[in-house]
């Protein structure tokens, strides 16, 4: 249980997919412990593994007072679309309005492999679909229109953080073949 370092765009981490998890054992929920204290620590929504350098698809979420976490997630979305402010605690400080799907169903499993299903609409659901993003390497500016992903991406280039030195990758305690990093 401890507060990890987030990483920041740029991080190759963040533009990998993520390994499926198949072990659910003692380190997975060190894992999820430490992606919680780290969100709620930097008072984020949400926060996916891949974010404190670890490859594997769990991800965090802390929204209307709930706190949960998720491994494994599959999706299904509404046809229905929200158009709102979106923002990446690996993006820190910016926001841009993103459109998602205005409700999902996840399903998944807790950190004891018990299967799960979690329905969730407006922010929930924008921030589950965020953070399962993160798991397939996808960043919420990917999905701006056009004129916003520029406008993201000049504000990203002028921001305090741009290019400041990475942490240093730590390989992953679970078995992922070299894709921990």
């Amino acid at each position: 249980m401890a507060i990890q370092p987030i990483r920041l765009f740029g991080d190759p981490v963040l533009r990998q997919r993520a390994t499926e998890v198949t072990d659910f054992d003692r380190e997975l929920r060190t894992l999820v412990s430490d992606l919680t204290d780290t969100m709620l620590q930097a008072s984020g929504a949400g926060l996916a593994a891949p974010q404190i350098g670890v490859g594997l698809r769990v991800f965090t979420w802390h929204v209307d007072g709930e706190v949960g976490h998720l491994v494994n997630p599959v999706l299904d979305l509404s046809e229905e679309e929200q158009l709102g402010p979106e923002g990446c605690l690996s993006i820190p400080e910016l926001s841009f309005d993103c459109r998602r799907a205005l409700s999902v169903v996840a399903r998944g499993f807790d950190l004891h492999g018990e299967p799960v299903t979690i329905e969730g609409s407006e922010l929930l659901a924008r921030a589950i679909q965020h953070e399962t993003d993160h798991l397939d390497g996808v960043l919420f500016v990917d999905r701006l229109d056009p004129e916003g992903r520029k406008a993201a991406m000049r504000a990203i280039r002028e921001s305090d953080w741009f290019g400041l030195e990475r942490p240093t990758v730590k390989v992953s305690p679970h078995p992922t073949h070299g894709l921990g990093l």
